[in-house]
């Protein structure tokens, strides 16, 4: 059963600007393992993670370095919950997050979905 969803558009250069001007805002929005991309890849990233707030409802509990953009094992990009943002998560009983991000014409997206059991209940 789908609980929440969340888009968010970056525009690239804008995103890069804000980076130069601003270089500690990628220790404060990104974890160490995300640090090594390229701007557009960290735009998307940003949008992927604005995505997820609003698939949840809001940022009360958020932290930025709470949820960490990765690829599965199949090479999809995934997240990585953790901290108070996955206390929360199984708290709402969401068992399943989808997220697709892209990027391209200057623009980063990304679309979440985010699941809970058909019942309500939490999945083990």
């Amino acid at each position: 059963m789908i609980a929440g969803i969340g888009i968010d558009v970056v525009d690239i250069a804008r995103f890069e600007r804000s980076l130069v001007r601003t270089p500690r805002l990628v220790e404060r929005l990104f974890a160490e393992s995300e640090r090594d991309h390229p701007a557009r890849s960290l735009a998307a990233r940003f949008a992927a993670k604005e995505a997820l707030i609003k698939a949840l409802g809001g940022h009360a509990v958020i932290r930025w370095h709470d949820m960490r953009v990765v690829q599965d094992t199949e090479g999809n990009p995934d997240f990585v919950l953790e901290g108070a943002l996955a206390e929360h998560v199984r708290a709402l009983g969401i068992d399943r997050v989808h997220l697709s991000m892209s990027h391209d014409a200057g623009i980063a997206s990304a679309f979440v979905i985010v699941e809970r059991a058909a019942d309500g209940g939490r999945i083990a």
